[in-house]
């Protein structure tokens, strides 16, 4: 059976490609603010543990990613409780939240692609990480791991390749 696929491929105003995910959370848009700037909370979910400096040119920190080393990237800009976006590994992820009224918030996640051969990957790892963020939302545990070569992101990968996104680049933690 194929993967059902929620993000979206497409060049941005500038050129630039991009995947794009969005989800509307029932939690007050301050709550999903946490989901995306506190460590603890994105180590649930996100593909690496994040400590982040919330100000424009502010250290990013990246551990425990199993398929890649620690790194470091940048805030790009943050507007709270709002906008967050900062620089990963040559990419540039950007959370943009909205209010849809006291208790809803819509989340928007766009990881603007430093190649656009990681399309594919990038969208296959992210319905993984958002599957293991909604599940979180729910007030429920994902099961499995969310990141890495044992997630379960191939189906997704499948279906991105076989809906025609640019696919090729290397695959992290696989020969």
């Amino acid at each position: 059976m194929p993967a059902d696929l929620t993000g979206t491929y497409l060049n941005l105003d500038d050129g630039r490609p991009a995947v794009r995910f969005s989800r509307t959370y029932a939690h007050p848009i301050d709550r999903v603010w946490h989901f995306v700037t506190d460590p603890d909370e994105l180590a649930e979910w996100f593909p690496a543990r994040a400590e982040i400096d919330l100000r424009p040119g502010g250290a990013v920190t990246f551990s425990g990613d199993p398929g890649l080393a620690d790194t470091t990237g940048r805030v790009i800009a943050v507007d709270p409780p709002r906008h967050l976006s900062f620089d990963w590994a040559g990419d540039e992820l950007r959370f943009d939240l909205e209010q849809v009224d006291e208790r809803h918030t819509r989340f928007t996640l766009t990881n603007v692609l430093g190649e656009e051969n990681t399309a594919a990957r990038n969208g296959a790892g992210w319905e993984v990480c958002l599957s293991a963020l909604d599940a979180k939302a729910r007030g429920e545990r994902f099961e499995g791991p969310h990141a890495g070569a044992t997630a379960p992101w191939k189906g997704y990968y499948q279906g991105y390749i076989d809906a025609g996104v640019p696919s090729g680049a290397p695959i992290p933690g696989r020969p």
